[in-house]
């Protein structure tokens, strides 16, 4: 199945005091990658959240911004870690003592250091926000996976009418090399008779066997069947529910290697301005397939 892994999508969802918005954003990348962003105070669903996506989602780069807000009297709460409070307490004392400094010690300067006072961590109903970020998650998922398969559709189209070019383009190449053996034939003969100028008589039997060598060294049939089978595989892959993108990319590597052998067996013009052109063609492939899952 072609999938582009290029998407966006925004989804929102509220229950009670809760409300969870998150946006997904997904690129190319050769393998699953995937960075959250998610308020501190609720890392404990980070884990939850990436095995969420890793279910839907194979491969791509995917961005995710979440914002979860809680409105309930308990997300105000601010608590007091009383050890750590005693113990800077009692660390400026013996520093005022020391020095003979002669000044009170401030609510002020208790208060700005870090993790004295800090929210109260709301983990009395972790299921219950759970459900609501999963819900939110599982919607936007939808979403990417709508859009990841319209524009996938796209590709697909546009490269199935390419491996049809190629289809077609190596049928003629197939059809140009079995006229090759009579046509090595009359290019040998003509070339001996220029270079001896008619003085030599031509042997037809030597100049057959000549010609028989030749175009067996030329052959290219082998090459052809598997370009056919290569096209059929090709096309299931492309049919088939699972994720197409890293065995089109491999297989389009034998394409270029049955193609380039080809091009250096032949001896036809024609056949190596044909070759090009489905080079080319498999170069656009290839750059359609970077954006396929």
């Amino acid at each position: 199945m072609i999938k582009s892994m290029t998407a966006f999508a925004r989804a929102e969802n509220t229950q009670d005091d809760l409300t969870a918005v998150i946006d997904i954003r997904s690129y190319n990348s050769k393998f699953l990658d995937i960075a959250l962003h998610i308020p501190q105070k609720y890392m404990f669903l980070e884990d939850r959240i990436k095995r969420l996506v890793s279910d839907r989602l194979s491969r791509g780069r995917i961005e995710i911004k979440s914002q979860i807000i809680d409105v309930s009297k308990a997300a105000d709460a601010f608590e007091v870690n009383e050890p750590k409070a005693s113990a800077y307490y009692n660390a400026l004392v013996q520093l005022k003592n020391r020095l003979n400094i002669d000044s009170e010690i401030s609510l002020d300067v208790m208060a700005n250091v870090a993790g004295i006072i800090k929210p109260v961590e709301n983990t009395n109903d972790i299921e219950g926000c759970w459900a609501v970020v999963k819900d939110c998650i599982s919607s936007a998922l939808d979403e990417l996976c709508l859009m990841r398969q319209k524009e996938g559709d796209f590709i697909a189209e546009d490269i199935a009418s390419r491996l049809d070019y190629i289809e077609k383009t190596a049928g003629q190449i197939a059809k140009t090399s079995h006229d090759f053996l009579p046509g090595c034939q009359d290019r040998l003969r003509e070339r001996i008779q220029a270079l001896t100028k008619g003085l030599v008589e031509l042997d037809t039997g030597r100049i057959a066997q000549e010609a028989a060598f030749l175009a067996d060294r030329s052959d290219i049939s082998e090459e052809i069947a598997r370009v056919a089978s290569h096209i059929n595989q090709f096309r299931s892959i492309m049919n088939s529910k699972e994720p197409s993108g890293r065995k089109l990319l491999f297989l389009l590597q034998e394409f270029n290697r049955e193609f380039n052998t080809m091009g250096s067996k032949t001896g036809s013009t024609d056949v190596s301005y044909m070759i090009v052109d489905i080079k080319t063609e498999l170069e656009k492939i290839r750059e359609q397939l970077q954006n396929v899952e």
